[in-house]
C-alpha cells in the first residue's frame, strides 16, 4: 500500500473512533496574527504566523518567513514567547519556516524548553524537486538544525490532541480537488515524478461550545477539505472561525461562490497571507458577513472567543460612526 493511502486510512480510523464524549470543548481561545503582510503595528511579510491560546495553553503557530520578523512582531506586541513550548509547523514552505531556527535559539537562553516539541504532518520530510529534479525541501537541513538544539520534531500521521482542547490535524484527505497550491515542485512516487500538493499541509482545530475555530497557514489542502476534516474531528457541525491563509487569491468567482456554499454558517473570517483581499471581501458578502466579523488579517489582528475579532486599524477598524 502506498504511504499516502495509509496516512488517510489512518486518519479516517483514527476519526472514527473518537466520539463526541472524547472531544473537550474549549473555554477561552485567542488567537495572535504575528505574521502576514499587511502591518500597522510591527513589520509585515510574505509570511505566516500565529500565536495561539488555549485555556492557558499556547502554542506558536508557524514562524514567518524572515529569521526574525516574528521575534521583533512579538517584541512591539508585548508578547512572551519564551513560555510557548509547542510550535507547529503547517508545511514545509519557507515562508512558514524562516524564523523557527532563530526563535528557538534565541529563546532557549530564557527557558530551554522554549519551542522545544515541534509538532508537523507526515511527509513534511518528504524531498522535493524543481523541474530540473534538484532538490528544493530546505525544512530537510532546517529540521537536522532544530534538533541540534535539543528540540524534538514530532510527526502525525493523523489528527493528534497536541494539547487539551487543541487537535492538530495531520494530513486532510483531499476529497475536493481544490488545487489550492502553486505549480513547479515534484516529488517522487512509484519512480515518477508528480506534482507536489503539499500532502502534510496541516492546520489546527479548536473545539468549544459555538462551533470550531480552525487556524490554517496557506490551506494547502483546500478550505473546504478542511473544514470537512474538522468537522469530522471534533464533532461538530458548526464552523465558528477560520483564521489565516487560504490560498484563494488567485482562483476565481465561481471557485469562491462554492467555497462560501460549503462554509456556510460561519461566523468569523480572518483571512490573511494567501487569503487574498478581493478574496476575502467577496467570500465576506457571499458568507453574508460584515466589517466587524470578516477581516483582512494584519500583524496583531487577534480572535478572541466569546468577543470576536479586534483588527488593526488598517486591516478595517470600525467605529461607533461606522
Amino acid at each position: 500500500m502506498k504511504n499516502w493511502q495509509k496516512f488517510w486510512r489512518l486518519a479516517l480510523f483514527y476519526c472514527c473512533s473518537v466520539t463526541a464524549a472524547d472531544i473537550t470543548a474549549a473555554q477561552a481561545v485567542k488567537v495572535t496574527t504575528l505574521s502576514t503582510m499587511l502591518a500597522d503595528a510591527g513589520l509585515g511579510e510574505w509570511g505566516y504566523a500565529a500565536l495561539v491560546e488555549v485555556d492557558g495553553r499556547r502554542i506558536l503557530f508557524d514562524s514567518g518567513a524572515s529569521t526574525d520578523v516574528v521575534l521583533k512582531n512579538a517584541k512591539t506586541l508585548d508578547i512572551d514567547l519564551s513560555t510557548v513550548e509547542d510550535v507547529v509547523i503547517s508545511h514545509f514552505h519557507g515562508d512558514h519556516t524562516g524564523g523557527l531556527l532563530t526563535l528557538r535559539q534565541t529563546l532557549l537562553a530564557t527557558n530551554p524548553k522554549a519551542l522545544s516539541r515541534l509538532h508537523v504532518g507526515a511527509g513534511i520530510l518528504t524531498p522535493r524537486f524543481n523541474l530540473q529534479h534538484q532538490q528544493r525541501n530546505s525544512f530537510i537541513d532546517l529540521a537536522s538544525a532544530y534538533r541540534a538544539t535539543g528540540g524534538q520534531i514530532i510527526e502525525h500521521a493523523a489528527p493528534s490532541q497536541i494539547l487539551p482542547g487543541v487537535w492538530f490535524s495531520g494530513p486532510v484527505a483531499r476529497k475536493y480537488d481544490e488545487t489550492n497550491w502553486n505549480p513547479g515542485l515534484l516529488v517522487q512516487r512509484d519512480g515518477k515524478y508528480v506534482a507536489d500538493n503539499l500532502s502534510e499541509d496541516s492546520s489546527l482545530f479548536i473545539p468549544t461550545k459555538d462551533g470550531t475555530v480552525i487556524v490554517t497557514g496557506c490551506g494547502h489542502a483546500g478550505i473546504m477539505n478542511i473544514a470537512d476534516a474538522a468537522k469530522q474531528v471534533t464533532k461538530s457541525a458548526g464552523l465558528l472561525a477560520v483564521i489565516g491563509g487560504i490560498h484563494l487569491y488567485a482562483k476565481p468567482d465561481p471557485v469562491l461562490v462554492r467555497t462560501a456554499q460549503h462554509l456556510a454558517g460561519l461566523r468569523y473570517l480572518v483571512g490573511g497571507h494567501c487569503t487574498g483581499i478581493e478574496a476575502l471581501f467577496r467570500l465576506r458578502e457571499l458568507l453574508g458577513l460584515s466589517r466587524k466579523t470578516a477581516v483582512v488579517e494584519s500583524v496583531g489582528t487577534s480572535f478572541t472567543l466569546g468577543s470576536g475579532i479586534k483588527p488593526g486599524d488598517i486591516a478595517g477598524w470600525v467605529g461607533p460612526d461606522r
